[in-house]
């Protein structure tokens, strides 16, 4: 394979663009747990393909983390592209395993949409309840939830442990990432899923780190090479090899 690869443990991480490598990969896989990038925070053409911190932090917040690629899509493209890699994914993952993919409310009802088209069995949605510390506008309901569209490579047996429906918990004090989410809610979501997980849009790491407390094979794609670095720094302070 032409990309750069780091093994690092039970990991194994790749640079690229998602689209190329998932046609490289070996079928197998046990399910895919991702957070592709939105291309949300806005509802007009300018305001969508704004840099992404311009789109998802304070200006006091601004400098922080790296920017993300990929993120100014319009929703014909985004259900195209979404469409191609989860039908590529679902081609590498064993009868009856999971994908479940994270979405905010604009986006949610063509990432349903997606994964059907996509040729998964959709299932549901898991909301993530980021508690009342999102940030709040007078006059309106808080922006307060993501949520997580899943669903089934075919037919799936009513059959081993049972996962919340709801997750609540606020986002990282510290982050990595600008939408950087919190290990456990990637540990909860993982928790019914077996064998090797598949992350096409890993970020800073966070479902690798906790693929890695979970003893989990884990194969992560990330475009931005300054987040593949910060990924492969943190899957190694826990222990990788």
């Amino acid at each position: 394979m032409r990309f750069r690869c780091e093994k690092i443990g039970r990991a194994t991480l790749y640079l690229g663009d998602a689209l190329e490598i998932l046609r490289e990969l070996q079928p197998g896989f046990g399910g895919v747990l991702s957070d592709p990038p939105y291309s949300s925070g806005g509802a007009s053409l300018s305001a969508r393909t704004q840099v992404t911190s311009a789109k998802y932090q304070s200006s006091a917040h601004r400098g922080l983390y790296p920017e993300f690629v990929g993120d100014t899509r319009d929703q014909r493209s985004y259900l195209a592209w979404s469409t191609l890699w989860l039908g590529r994914a679902r081609d590498l993952v064993q009868p009856g395993g999971i994908c479940a993919t994270f979405t905010d409310w604009r986006q949610l009802p063509v990432t349903t949409d997606a994964i059907q088209c996509a040729g998964w069995i959709w299932r549901g949605v898991v909301p993530w309840d980021k508690t009342e510390r999102g940030r709040p506008q007078q006059g309106r309901y808080r922006a307060q939830a993501e949520y997580v569209v899943w669903g089934s490579n075919g037919a799936r047996p009513l059959s081993g442990p049972v996962a919340p429906g709801v997750f609540r918990m606020p986002v990282p004090a510290q982050k990595h990432h600008i939408a950087g989410k919190p290990v456990e809610l990637m540990t909860g979501l993982l928790s019914i899923m077996k064998g090797a997980v598949l992350d096409p849009f890993m970020g800073s790491g966070t479902v690798g780190i906790a693929c890695a407390q979970l003893g989990l094979d884990y194969v992560g794609i990330e475009m931005s090479e300054e987040y593949f670095e910060i990924a492969c720094r943190r899957l190694r302070a826990v222990g990788g090899a």
